[in-house]
């Protein structure tokens, strides 16, 4: 019997492995990284051991510091949740070569699993259907186009779609280039890409005693950068011969490499036609949909394989629909940009069927070293649109203040029509992310109530009677502009807004009646330049020109904080086109590209494989050619 169990892991997968350890009567042990010293998943544990340093490479990615770690605080069985060394089979044998329990697969499946190729080859003799590799040497455009993908790791790491064969090359070096980085194995093979395909995966679950369940199918195709963003138990819209495809082909490619133990088998889904495309030999971030919708606590089933248990012969039966989205610290309108700060509130509702598993809390700090999800928000009920109602409905009322997160794009994702009707592809948010990211509606009254309850706070004397009415205010909030004027009695008037009448006025709660309709605006600072009113995330205008705004035309400033992975192969005073990728910056295990503002001429390139930057700092300077110009003219 496991007493006591090691993850080794962070955040929201280390917390959630730990509930179920709880529940089950079990030890738990954390292992930290520095930034991790005072993290949720740390002062969940019973105990936790330091991994000194920062880099994911010093200090999650030990295997050798985990097992010590492991054995000094007297665990006996280790846990790896996903990503980290959750697919290393060498930490696998490590674990076991140590005399401790491992929670996962057989160490032979996980290497079989590990190369995309040698899987697609044992899963062609499985019978597995699969999709016809392209040979990029001989490529032509009638392949076109094709999805180049690193054969050793997942994530969207290495992974380019490529519609151009004179871009072929060039692509096929860049993925190459970020597999070794994220890696150590720059091998990248094609494949044909498969235009609004769907992302669709089985459950698995197998025990030591030739037992496998298919445990149904999710849907996964709402991505971005190759990530997944909103998955959905079962996946809709598949006939039942499709549907005994999937279980049928899921269940073969596990027993075909001796599996044990909970797995995902995807598959890449066109029409009526399923694709294998990987096994992910360890557990889901997406797992809750399918414990929603069977029942089941897939954690406390690992451990109970893990302990030699055999499985019931036949899973549950299935019961209505989960839906569950993902809550990142990131700027989607900013392509994507993660973000970083202290997170003031995390109040998300739960209880009606809905689920959040988290990994932050109110007044921890979201770091620049690792990923960027804060939570998971799950919803289950009988049917798909009462789930996908519910699971928006929570998040529209969520309070999530601080960093800017992707909440409004969820709500916006989970109500779009598309969505709403199953017409789910893997290039949803390229087709919809510009009106998805518009502002929300309502932002501009958030903005008003903003602004008055700055002015009520400002005043300190609320409801006060005042001689003579003030002269008219002005603020900006976000693309805002509100005027106001304070009135005898301490009211204001919105004269910007003039279907707005002030109801009630405070620092914290402004209620405007707009149109006939009463609504109140609950509205939070932290001191930050940045308020919270109803979900609306507004930045307050500085009466004083921020120095960023003052840098040198063509400057190109790091978004974010991160390190340098590439720089482009040129030298100042070289010819760069607008859009051109000038330097590769890694962040949060998502890796971005900095681009030429203008077509002109690169005067300086500050940047530096390796180097660590923080925002804002110049990573090169490109001087348009139609300024140049005109100053030459004028000259």
């Amino acid at each position: 019997m496991i007493t006591s169990v090691l993850v080794a892991n962070r955040a929201e997968i280390a917390c959630r492995v730990f509930r179920t350890c709880r529940s089950l009567g079990i030890d738990t042990v954390a292992v930290y990284a520095d930034p991790d010293a005072g993290a949720l998943h740390v002062r969940e544990a019973d105990a936790a051991v330091r991994l000194p340093g920062a880099a994911p490479s010093d200090t999650y990615l030990r295997g050798d510091l985990i097992v010590e770690a492991a054995l000094a605080a007297g665990a006996d069985a280790v846990h790896p949740g996903y990503g980290f060394l959750s697919e290393n089979a060498d930490f696998a044998r490590a674990v076991i070569d140590a005399g401790l329990v491992w929670i996962g697969p057989p160490p032979k499946a996980i290497e079989t699993m590990a190369s995309k190729t040698r899987a697609k080859e044992l899963m062609g003799a499985a019978g597995v259907p699969l999709l016809a590799p392209v040979d990029p040497a001989t490529a032509t455009d009638a392949d076109l186009p094709l999805l180049l993908k690193a054969a050793a790791g997942g994530g969207g790491r290495g992974m380019r779609v490529v519609r151009d064969l004179a871009a072929l090359p060039g692509e096929l070096a860049a993925a190459a280039a970020e597999a070794r980085s994220a890696f150590g194995d720059g091998e990248v093979f094609a494949e044909p890409y498969v235009e609004r395909g769907r992302h669709v995966e089985v459950q698995v679950l197998a025990d030591e005693h030739g037992t496998v369940w298919a445990l149904g199918t999710r849907d996964c195709s709402l991505q971005r950068s190759h990530q997944k963003v909103i998955e959905e138990a079962p996946a809709p819209g598949l006939g039942p011969d499709l549907r005994e495809t999937l279980h049928a082909s899921a269940v073969a490619a596990a027993r075909a490499v001796g599996y044990v133990g909970a797995g995902t088998v995807e598959f890449l889904v066109a029409g009526d036609r399923a694709y294998f495309l990987e096994m992910n030999t360890r557990l889901q971030v997406e797992h809750p949909v399918t414990e929603a919708v069977f029942g089941l606590d897939l954690v406390a089933l690992q451990l109970q394989v893990a302990e030699g248990a055999p499985l019931p012969p036949e899973s549950p039966a299935p019961e209505g629909h989960a839906v569950e989205a993902r809550l990142y610290a990131e700027d989607p309108a900013g392509d994507w940009a993660p973000q970083s700060g202290v997170l003031h509130a995390l109040e998300i509702p739960t209880g009606h069927g809905l689920r959040v598993d988290a990994g932050y809390a109110a007044g921890d700090t979201v770091g620049v070293h690792y990923d960027a999800m804060l939570a998971k928000v799950i919803a289950h009920a009988p049917t798909r649109g009462e789930a996908v109602r519910r699971l928006a409905h929570a998040l529209a009322r969520a309070r999530v203040h601080g960093p800017v997160t992707n909440r409004d794009l969820l709500v916006a994702s989970l109500r779009h029509p598309d969505f709403v009707a199953g017409r789910l592809d893997t290039g949803f948010y390229e087709r919809h992310l510009a009106g998805l990211t518009a502002p929300a509606p309502g932002e501009e009254y958030a903005a008003v109530a903003a602004a008055l309850a700055a002015a009520a706070g400002r005043s300190g004397r609320f409801g006060a009677f005042r001689n003579v009415p003030s002269q008219p205010q002005t603020a900006r909030y976000g693309a805002h502009e509100v005027r106001y004027r304070p009135t005898r009695g301490g009211g204001f008037t919105v004269e910007s807004h003039p279907h707005a009448r002030v109801v009630d006025v405070s620092p914290g709660c402004v209620s405007l009646e707009v149109d006939g309709v009463v609504r109140r605006y609950e509205v939070a600072g932290h001191g930050d330049g940045v308020v919270h009113v109803n979900g609306h995330r507004l930045t307050a205008h500085p009466r004083f020109t921020d120095p960023a705004e003052r840098t040198a035309p063509g400057s190109l400033l790091a978004p974010m904080p991160g390190t340098v992975v590439r720089v482009a192969d040129l030298a100042p005073g070289a010819r760069v086109e607008a859009g051109q990728p000038l330097v590769w910056l890694e962040a949060m295990k998502m890796e971005h590209r900095i681009t030429a503002p203008a077509s002109g001429t690169l005067t300086a390139l500050h940047a530096a494989p390796g180097r660590q930057v923080e925002v804002g700092a110049l990573l090169a300077v490109v001087e348009d050619a139609e300024e140049s110009s005109e100053e030459e003219t004028e000259q």
